[in-house]
């Protein structure tokens, strides 16, 4: 009978623990994270604002992202702007060395690439292949972030470390780029001189 009563105590005891609420067993950071996947304002924020706090660059332990990046993965710029304003930084990398700003590019998000750029992203900020966000924004064929980043000062000649190609390279390779081939081959050579008039 005691035997069946330690047994029952010990069952009970991890009924308990299980039905602990699942956010006190993790810490802040990942708490965060999941607030911001889930939209919940409110709790961000009041992560956000413990004293001492530096939650806002908490990164996921295995992707390595923070919430900057969620919110530009879902195309979400009322988060952004949200998150930049509660001092998230423009560039940070995740794992494979992806900035905010090269994750708006392979997305796609013209709108997360001019967020990015007004919030001092590092405009030629490669990841671990070398590739540029413009280069990115080439391969996505996306003509608005293209111009976005040349206006910007991105350099259209830096090349990846996997084909040793450069922005203006996939351009000019890619058929269907129309525009996108025309702005990178009339872009300047970086470091190049601007003729503003005549000389003396």
């Amino acid at each position: 009978m005691n035997g069946f009563r330690a047994g029952l105590g010990l069952a009970l005891a991890a009924t308990i623990a299980v039905a602990t609420p699942a956010a006190a067993q993790f810490s802040d950071g990942y708490n965060f994270l999941k607030a911001v996947r889930d939209k919940d304002v409110l709790k961000a924020k009041g992560l956000i604002d413990k004293p001492g706090s530096t939650i806002i660059n908490a990164r996921d332990g295995d992707s390595g992202e923070t919430a900057l990046m969620i919110a530009i993965k879902r195309r979400d710029t009322p988060w952004m702007g949200f998150l930049l304003q509660n001092g998230a930084d423009p560039n940070l990398r995740d794992r494979e060395g992806n900035t905010p700003l090269g994750i708006a590019a392979l997305n796609a998000f013209p709108d997360g690439v001019r967020v990015m750029l007004a919030a001092k992203a590092q405009v030629d900020g490669a990841n671990n292949r070398g590739e540029t966000p413009l280069i990115k924004a080439v391969q996505m064929r996306d003509a608005t972030s293209v111009q976005y980043l040349l206006n910007a000062g991105a350099d259209p000649d830096r090349t990846d470390n996997l084909a040793g190609m450069s922005a203006r390279d996939y351009a000019a390779r890619d058929i269907r780029s129309g525009p996108i081939a025309k702005a990178l081959a009339e872009a300047p050579k970086k470091g190049a001189k601007k003729s503003v008039g005549p000389s003396l």
